[in-house]
C-alpha cells in the first residue's frame, strides 16, 4: 500500500525506521526441493524449520532442561494440538495441568523471544494470530524479571488458563514460533509428481506461510501446462497419476474421469508392463489395479499419437526420434529404434490405424477436449496454479545466489547451447526467460486449441533443450514396450558432470550476472546417491532433492537434503527417511540427522547486505531526496 508523507517529520521517522531495519541480522533461508507430493515429510520438515527449531532450543535451554525435555519441547512446537492431546491425557489431575500450562507458556515465550529477536515488532505482530496479539505482546515484550510487573506478568497467565483459553494460546504461539524461524522459503521444484497428497502442500502454504518463492520444477510444469490447456501435459499426468495408483487426485481436484475409466475398460485389457506401482509397498486393491492399468494404455496410446502431431507442426524440436508409432512392423510384434529392431512386448496398439498412425479415434478426441477443458475450468485446481505462477519463476537470482530445477543446457565443453524459434535464437539466461514468458502467456491465456504455445509447454517436460528435463530424450515408449533395458537409458546434459567443477559454476553464475566470487547456484531435481557430495564446484554449487519420494531412499540411502542460509553462512541439513506422521508424533521421532556448516561468514550478514536491504536503501535515498519538497508544501508520495 503506497505511503503518503505531509510532513518532513513523517519522512524523517520512516528513513529512521528503514535504516534500524538495515542493520538488523539477515533472516533464515530455506531451501527444499523435489517434495513430490509428499505432505506430511514436507510439512514436518516446514514445522521443524528444517531443524532449526531444535538447535535454537538446544541454544536457549541446554543446562536448563533436559534432552528429553527440550524434545518434548520442540515436539510440542511442530504438532501443538496433538502434543497437548498426549499431555492432557497424562496429567493425574487438574492442579498438575495447570503448572504444566504455565511453565510451557514461560518456554514457549522465551522461545518466541528468543527466534524472533532479530525482527521488528512489526513482523513480529504479523506472524502472530490476531486474536492473541496483545496477550502475546504483553508477555513477549515484558520483563519476568522487574518485581514491580512479576505478579502482572504472572496473572495474565493465570488468567489465560482460568478463561480456558490454554490450548487456543500455545497452538498460536507454537504456529507463530514456526513462521519466525524461517523467514523465507524457496521450493526448488517439483512440489508435484507421484506423492498423494500436493494438493494439502499448496493449500498448507497459503494458509500458513508467508514469504516464500518456487522455480518450477519439470512435475510442476505438467500441472501448469494442464490447466493452460495442453492436452499433451495433461496426458502424461494422467498416465503418471494411474502409473502411481494416484487418480484420486484429479478426482480431488473436480477431474471427472468415468469416461475415460469406460473407454479404457472397453477398449483394453490389464498388461503386466501397465501395472500400478506402490511407492509404499501396500497391495493395491484388485479393481484400483484394474483400473489404473487399463486407463495407462489408453492415455498413454493418446500421448504418443498426439506427441507425434506435436513432433511433426515443430521441426526444430528435433524430436523425430521419440516418433515410434510409424516404426511397428506390420503385425505390431517388432518396432525400429534408432535403425535396429526390438521385439515389442506388451503390445496395446490396437485403436493405433496402420495409415495414419498419429491420427486420434473420434472417441480418443472427444475424450481429450472433455477432460483438457475440465483442467481449464476446475477453480481448485487453477487457484493452486495461480499460486504457484504468481510466486514462481524458472529461475531466481536471490541475495547474490542462483536457484533452478535442473540444469543450464551445454555442450561438452560447458559453452551455453543455443535454441532457434520462429527466427529468435536464446541460450543460457535468455533461454530461461523465453520458456518463462511462453508459460506465462499460456497460462493467462488457456486454450483447447493445440498450438505453438502448448507445444512449447509440453517440450519443457521432455524437450532435449528443456532446463528442466536435461536429457537427450525420455524413454517412455521402450520403458514400456521393449524388454532391452539398454533402450531405457536416458542421457542427461552435459551440465551434471560439468558442475563439479569451479570454472564452470564461475561461468553460469557470470551468464546470470551474479558474482562469482560470492555467489552459489542452488539446484534440485537429481537425487544425490549414497556415497557422493551434495556440495560441488569449491562450495559454489548445492545440489538439495529433498528426497522425500520414498523410492529414492533405496538409491540415496537418506531422505534427502535441505539447506540452511542465515546470517552466519549456510547450513546443509541431511534428513532421515521420514515414516508416517503418526508415528513420529508417537515416538517424537525427527527427521534430521545431521546439519554441517558449508559456508562461513567472515562477520554477520544483515539486512542491508540482502536484496531486501538494496530496495531499502533505494527507498532511503528517495525519502531523503524529498525532504526539500516538503518546504514547497508539496504532498509526498512514497
Amino acid at each position: 500500500m503506497e505511503k503518503i508523507f505531509t510532513t518532513s517529520n513523517e519522512i524523517k521517522s520512516e528513513i529512521i525506521n528503514l535504516s534500524a531495519i538495515l542493520n538488523l541480522p539477515k533472516g533464515t533461508e530455506a531451501f527444499v526441493s523435489d517434495i513430490h507430493g509428499e505432505y506430511d515429510e514436507f510439512a514436518h520438515i516446514l514445522r521443524n524449520g528444517s531443524g532449526n527449531t531444535r538447535q535454537k532450543i538446544s541454544e536457549l535451554f541446554t543446562g536448563r532442561l533436559t534432552a528429553d525435555s527440550q524434545k518434548k519441547l520442540a515436539f510440542l512446537i511442530y504438532y501443538p494440538s496433538e502434543i497437548l492431546k498426549q499431555t492432557k491425557e497424562s496429567m493425574p489431575d487438574e492442579a498438575s495441568l495447570s503448572q504444566w500450562y504455565i511453565d510451557t507458556f514461560n518456554e514457549l515465550i522465551e522461545m518466541l523471544r528468543y527466534t524472533s529477536s532479530k525482527y521488528t515488532r512489526s513482523k513480529v505482530r504479523k506472524a502472530i494470530k490476531d486474536d492473541f496479539v496483545y496477550i502475546t505482546e504483553e508477555l513477549l515484550y515484558a520483563d519476568s524479571n522487574d518485581n514491580a510487573k512479576y505478579k502482572y506478568y504472572y496473572e495474565v497467565m493465570d488468567s489465560i488458563v482460568r478463561l480456558g483459553m490454554a490450548d487456543s494460546f500455545i497452538i498460536s504461539t507454537c504456529h507463530t514460533i514456526q513462521r519466525l524461524v524461517v523467514d523465507h522459503l524457496h521450493i526448488i521444484g517439483d512440489v508435484y509428481d507421484r506423492g498423494p497428497h500436493p494438493d494439502y502442500i499448496i493449500d498448507h502454504l497459503m494458509k500458513r506461510w508467508g514469504s516464500l518463492d518456487f522455480q518450477w520444477g519439470n512435475h510442476d510444469i505438467l500441472w501448469i501446462g494442464s490447466a493452460a490447456g495442453s492436452k499433451l501435459c495433461m496426458a502424461n499426468l494422467i498416465r503418471i497419476s494411474a502409473r502411481y495408483n494416484n487418480l484420486r487426485l484429479l478426482t480431488n481436484y473436480g477431474i471427472g474421469l468415468s469416461d475415460l475409466r469406460e473407454f479404457a475398460e472397453k477398449n483394453y485389457k490389464p498388461l503386466d508392463s501397465f501395472k500400478p506401482k506402490s511407492d509404499t509397498g501396500a497391495k493395491i486393491p484388485d479393481d484400483d489395479a484394474c483400473y489404473d492399468n487399463c486407463v495407462q494404455q489408453a492415455i498413454a496410446i493418446m500421448q504418443f499419437k498426439l506427441e507425434g502431431q506435436a513432433i511433426q507442426r515443430n521441426p526444430e524440436f528435433q524430436m523425430s526420434g521419440r516418433m515410434l508409432l510409424d516404426k511397428l512392423s506390420p503385425d505390431r510384434k517388432t518396432v525400429e529404434i534408432d535403425g535396429k529392431k526390438y521385439p515389442v512386448i506388451d503390445g496395446c496398439f490396437q485403436l493405433v490405424d496402420p495409415d495414419d498412425p498419429y491420427k486420434l479415434t473420434d472417441e480418443e478426441e472427444k475424450i481429450l477436449i472433455d477432460l483438457s477443458q475440465q483442467f481449464i475450468d476446475a477453480p481448485k485446481l487453477r487457484y493452486h496454479m495461480a499460486y504457484m505462477m504468481n510466486n514462481g519463476s524458472m529461475y531466481l537470482k536471490y541475495n547474490g545466489n542462483l536457484l533452478l530445477h535442473g540444469c543450464v543446457p551445454v555442450d561438452e565443453e560447458g559453452k551455453m547451447l543455443s535454441w532457434t524459434v520462429d527466427g529468435k535464437t536464446y541460450a543460457g539466461k535468455s533461454l530461461f526467460d523465453f520458456f518463462e514468458k511462453v508459460l506465462k502467456e499460456g497460462f493467462q491465456k488457456p486454450s483447447l486449441v493445440d498450438c505453438k504455445k502448448s507445444d512449447i509447454i509440453w517440450y519443457l517436460w521432455t524437450g532435449k533443450m528443456s532446463p528442466l528435463f536435461g536429457k537427450l530424450a525420455m524413454t517412455t515408449f521402450e520403458r514400456y514396450f521393449v524388454e532391452d533395458t539398454q533402450t531405457h537409458h536416458e542421457v542427461k546434459n552435459p551440465y551434471y558432470s560439468l558442475r563439479k567443477e569451479e570454472w564452470f559454476a564461475d561461468e553460469l553464475l557470470k551468464e546470470f550476472g551474479l558474482d562469482p566470487e560470492n555467489g552459489h547456484i542452488i539446484n534440485g531435481h537429481t537425487p544425490v546417491k549414497l556415497g557422493h557430495s551434495p556440495i560441488m564446484a569449491n562450495r559454489k554449487i548445492f545440489v538439495i532433492d529433498g528426497g522425500m519420494s520414498k523410492p529414492y531412499h533405496k538409491t540415496t540411502g537418506i531422505g534427502g537434503y535441505t539447506l540452511l542460509s542465515n546470517s552466519y553462512g549456510f547450513q546443509l541439513v541431511t534428513h532421515e527417511p521420514f515414516t508416517t506422521r503418526k508415528k513420529a508424533i508417537a515416538d517424537m521421532t525427527d527427521v534430521v540427522s545431521t546439519k554441517r556448516v558449508i559456508e562461513q561468514s567472515v562477520k554477520r550478514t544483515t539486512v542491508g547486505d540482502t536484496d531486501i536491504g538494496a530496495s531499502l536503501k533505494k527507498q532511503i535515498e528517495q525519502l531523503t531526496a524529498r525532504l526539500e519538497a516538503i518546504d514547497k508544501n508539496q504532498t509526498i508520495r512514497v
